[in-house]
């Protein structure tokens, strides 16, 4: 059975761009996989913040947690299982401000841990999500992508690939505030070519 899981970060609900064709990327996806199963996070509807407590007791293995390091760290571990488990992520990434959405960014604090999605070694730092395909689709109302202007791309790849995604394809609906029609039929072709 093929895992997809998708991950929503729009502040907006009915209006926002990132989340319909988020929607339409995974529903092509689910036509493509006969046998996907789907699992939606909303990360928009709050994720906690890091404390100086769950930074240094993410690190400790279950079996070392107090009860009240298990209950602090649920939610971690939740998100973490979630991403091991799935062999596709789509994730609706909508530009703010020239980044991420402070909720996206607690979802990657959450899930980047290591010893369970990456570790040091003598080499330096090694990904442990390989063989995974990552699927991030952008909208943005000015930024270009692939412009100076645009940091969601390069931090997106980059925190990927330093978890181990080396198949990763960006699908942008960009600078929607000039051209929203235009935008979203390239982005809706990308998603049909992207899911055949």
């Amino acid at each position: 059975m093929t895992q997809i899981l998708t991950i929503h970060s729009s502040a907006r609900r009915s209006d926002s761009v990132s989340r319909k064709l988020t929607d339409e990327l995974v529903s092509r996806l689910t036509r493509k996989h006969a046998d996907a199963s789907v699992q939606t996070r909303d990360v928009a509807d709050g994720l906690t913040f890091p404390s100086e407590n769950w930074v240094s007791d993410r690190v400790l293995a279950k079996g070392d947690r107090t009860d009240q390091q298990h209950a602090a760290l649920a939610e971690t571990d939740a998100l973490v299982e979630e991403l091991v488990g799935a062999d596709i992520v789509v994730v609706g990434a909508p530009t703010y401000n020239f980044g991420v959405p402070a909720a996206l960014k607690a979802w990657i604090d959450h899930i980047a841990q290591p010893g369970r999605t990456f570790r040091y070694t003598e080499q330096g730092p090694e990904g442990l999500l390989a063989g995974k395909k990552v699927y991030v689709v952008n909208a943005s109302g000015g930024v270009p992508a692939g412009s100076p202007a645009d940091f969601v791309t390069p931090y997106l790849k980059h925190v990927f690939a330093f978890l181990g995604v080396t198949d990763f394809e960006f699908i942008a609906a960009d600078q929607l505030a000039m051209a929203a029609d235009d935008s979203v039929k390239r982005a809706r072709d990308a998603i049909e070519k992207a899911a055949a």
